[in-house]
């Protein structure tokens, strides 16, 4: 099997040379380093990552902390995050928190990112002080996307202003009894520190307030962000005293859940009920729906971008927080009070 002396030998440089080449390290001519490359191709080697890692201290690997790989929205933000990533010689490692609340506490109180990881993206999460210190303690940079924590960098929409163009525009469509869907998330996730959900809520209570309408306590039921939740919490608004004429639901997958249960009641998307969701659902097309569409792949880019700018960088950065705009696309669930 082809070595790295081997390499060495044949380009005529020493194997820290080689090394270094190989991993794209400084204090290499362009010459050698085509010459190591071309050499190290044509005989078959490939450096073991492990070795390079205990040579230069990195790991070339980016830890993500995400609640629910299963999610669409968290597998797009980790899909652009590991496109990014790739491209630039790294390797994505994926740690889920959801099932099993002790994994959390032992991924947060012991060395098991800073040993395996260079940086670290969270996905939505919103880390308690302790977690917080612990990962600062690691001297890795860290990066939120979906969220905010103070002190560090941020990738995220503003839910808040979200929500509440969503429910201006059922407003500018002349409807005034508009419910919400959304609330916490469901058992599974409980603890886990959420802020999309509240955030979404105050949006659609705020606009709400803007335009002078009632919210009857009916009109905010609690879904789990899964279209089975949608279905399920539209019965119940359904089955209110005063039935709405529209519903804002907190994202896609709940607003599809609803218009099924507004169908299956024997009532029209949107000639009786509209509905308007968030995230634009690689399915919210196929099933017309209006929603504020967020850039979920685009968004694990730029937290990755981030992280790889801080390795880069000779000095710590200042923290950064990026808000990325989100864009009213309005299909065929939502339409004028009939």
């Amino acid at each position: 099997m082809t070595g790295i002396k081997d390499v060495a030998r044949e380009v005529g440089v020493s194997t820290a040379t080689v090394s270094r080449a190989l991993r794209g390290l400084p204090r290499v001519s362009p010459d050698t380093r085509e010459r190591v490359l071309e050499v190290a191709g044509r005989m078959g080697y490939v450096a073991s990552p492990h070795a390079a890692s205990l040579a230069s201290g990195q790991t070339r690997a980016i830890g993500v902390v995400v609640p629910n790989v299963t999610r669409w929205f968290f597998g797009s933000i980790v899909h652009g995050a590991e496109e990014l990533l790739r491209e630039e010689g790294y390797d994505l490692l994926l740690y889920s928190v959801v099932a099993d609340p002790a994994a959390r506490k032992r991924l947060f109180s012991t060395h098991l990112l800073s040993k395996r990881v260079d940086a670290v993206m969270v996905l939505a999460l919103r880390p308690t002080p302790e977690e917080v210190e612990a990962l600062d303690r690691t001297g890795s940079p860290t990066v939120v996307v979906g969220g905010a924590v103070p002190g560090w960098s941020s990738v995220r929409i503003d839910d808040v202003e979200t929500a509440a163009t969503a429910v201006r525009h059922l407003v500018g469509l002349g409807h005034t009894r508009i419910a919400h869907l959304g609330g916490v998330p469901d058992p599974e996730h409980a603890g886990l520190g959420f802020s999309a959900p509240g955030d979404r809520l105050a949006g659609y209570r705020m606009a709400m307030q803007e335009a002078g309408l009632p919210i009857e306590p009916d009109w905010e039921v609690t879904g789990d962000f899964t279209a089975l939740g949608g279905l399920t919490a539209c019965r119940l608004l359904l089955s209110a005293s005063t039935r709405p004429t529209a519903i804002f639901a907190g994202s896609d997958e709940m607003a599809i859940g609803a218009a099924q249960a507004i169908r299956e009641a024997g009532l029209d998307v949107p000639g009786d009920i509209s509905v308007i969701g968030i995230d634009n659902h690689e399915l919210s097309e196929y099933f017309d729906l209006t929603t504020m569409a967020q850039p979920a792949p685009e968004l694990g880019r730029l937290g990755a971008r981030m992280l790889l700018d801080a390795l880069h960088s000779e000095t710590p950065l200042r923290p950064v927080e990026t808000i990325v705009p989100t864009q009213l696309i309005v299909r065929g669930t939502t339409a004028r009070v009939g």
